[in-house]
C-alpha cells in the first residue's frame, strides 16, 4: 500500500482514537464523509497491571491519570483498565480498588 493511499490520521498519538483509524463513506449523491473507526476496549486482563489505587473521598479520574500516568488528558486508559464505559463511575465508591496498567501494545522488561 502506497503512503499517500492511507487514511489521515489528525489526532495526537496520545489520543485513545489515535490507533483505530479512519474509513469513508460515500453517500448516495456522491459525497465521501470521513469518520473514526469504532474503537474497541481491550480486555482489561490483556494490560500489564503496574499498580492499584484505593479510592479516596474526592479522587477524580484526572488526577489520578495525572498521578500515575502524568497527563490528565489519559484518564481514559484507567477507564480501559477497568474495563469502564462510564469512566466517572470508577471514583465514586470510596476504597474502591482500580487497576492502574500499561496502555495496551507498551511492555515493560
Amino acid at each position: 500500500m502506497q503512503a499517500g493511499k492511507q487514511p489521515i490520521n489528525n489526532l495526537p498519538v496520545t489520543s485513545r482514537y489515535y490507533p483505530v483509524g479512519t474509513a469513508t463513506l460515500e453517500t448516495s449523491d456522491g459525497k465521501a464523509i470521513a469518520y473514526l473507526k469504532r474503537r474497541f476496549i481491550p480486555p482489561a486482563a490483556s494490560l500489564e497491571l503496574i499498580q492499584e489505587h484505593k479510592v479516596k473521598e474526592g479522587d477524580r479520574l484526572d488526577n489520578l491519570a495525572a498521578a500515575y500516568i502524568g497527563d490528565p488528558e489519559q484518564f481514559w486508559q484507567i477507564a480501559d483498565a477497568n474495563s469502564a464505559m462510564q469512566p466517572e463511575t470508577l471514583t465514586e465508591e470510596t476504597g474502591a480498588t482500580l487497576r492502574i496498567t500499561q496502555p495496551a501494545g507498551i511492555r515493560t522488561f
